[in-house]
């Protein structure tokens, strides 16, 4: 089971190519990027990030990265103040390039998501994060990864787009799983739990098939494992329980049913491991907020705004 990648998928998360960004220092770019998780990097010159989260501009030098782990509205600028500089939204449409010669070149990544996610994977990611060109060069993958985008981005060959495309998804994947070493030398959570090999194992079960009745013993034995044994060591990693994980879960693959699917209320509480609609609805409501039938006609409703993407266009699709 790979656990990252069934993450991506029940979050629904989708790729928006941004492309080569030339930065001028008479203007700022604004990335209207709510729901998303995304990326920045450096290529040539000096850009600075400008983000509610931030106390002040974060300078990002060529071969540095930064990665924004929630959804915000933020600035890239080639100037440390913009308070007197043009702010140009960037346009919705994927792989517009700017037709103005800048000092500073840098390429984005866009990540939307379907819904907001209640997984903790999602909620425990930083507002930012950044991934200096030292650390780069030291990780050998990923810095390979971000030559071949520079290279490839600067290029006209014949197939750049799709190149790009995908060494885009290689390098999101590769900072996510750089997050996951970091978090998981720090605290209790998702990134620290799948370090441990034992707890690793249940929670991959648990993603195996969310709709069976999984009780602490049946989890225990399919990792053989004793339940005291598990529960301690699930809790100590995690933060909480198996079973309040397996909620937490459920729910998560309920929104994209939901959002993805003509199934009705029965049948998605069904494929998620509830015996009826009725606690599927009062479980869904209690962690989303709303319930799955407003959930899912505030989903359609959603579908016409412009960054909402094509089933064809999730991350590992076809």
């Amino acid at each position: 089971m790979d656990l990252l990648t069934d993450l991506f998928k029940d979050a629904g998360l989708r790729r928006r190519l941004l492309d080569v960004r030339q930065l001028r220092t008479d203007r700022a770019l604004r990335f209207p990027c709510d729901r998303s998780v995304g990326f920045h990097v450096v290529l040539e010159g000096t850009a600075y990030v400008h983000a509610p989260a931030l106390a002040e501009p974060l300078a990002l030098q060529a071969g540095d990265i930064a990665v924004m782990g929630r959804g915000c509205e933020h600035m890239l600028s080639a100037q440390p103040q913009i308070r007197d500089v043009p702010v140009q939204t960037i346009a919705l449409a994927a792989n517009e390039e700017s037709d103005a010669p800048g000092e500073v070149s840098v390429v984005s990544g866009a990540y939307q998501l379907w819904n907001t996610p209640v997984h903790p994977f999602f909620t425990e990611l930083p507002p930012w994060f950044v991934v200096r060109a030292e650390r780069t060069a030291r990780l050998e993958p990923l810095g390979l990864t971000v030559s071949m985008l520079a290279s490839e981005a600067r290029s006209d060959a014949l197939g750049r787009e799709t190149v790009v495309h995908g060494l885009l998804d290689i390098l999101f994947t590769y900072l996510m799983r750089e997050y996951v070493a970091r978090r998981g030398n720090e605290v209790a959570g998702w990134s620290h739990a799948v370090r441990d090999p034992q707890v690793r194992q249940a929670v991959a079960q648990l993603h195996e098939d969310c709709a069976l009745p999984w009780t602490l013993d049946t989890l225990a034995r399919a990792v053989g494992s004793s339940r005291s044994v598990l529960a301690e060591r699930f809790r100590e990693a995690m933060g909480e329980t198996p079973l309040a994980y397996l909620r937490t879960l459920r729910l998560q693959r309920a929104m994209r049913l939901l959002s993805e699917s003509d199934r009705t209320l029965e049948q998605v509480a069904l494929a998620v491991g509830y015996h009826d609609a009725f606690g599927f609805s009062k479980a869904f409501k209690r962690a989303v907020g709303v319930s799955p039938g407003e959930y899912r006609k505030r989903d359609a409703a959603e579908r016409d705004v412009p960054w909402r993407f094509r089933a064809d266009e999730a991350v590992g699709a076809g």
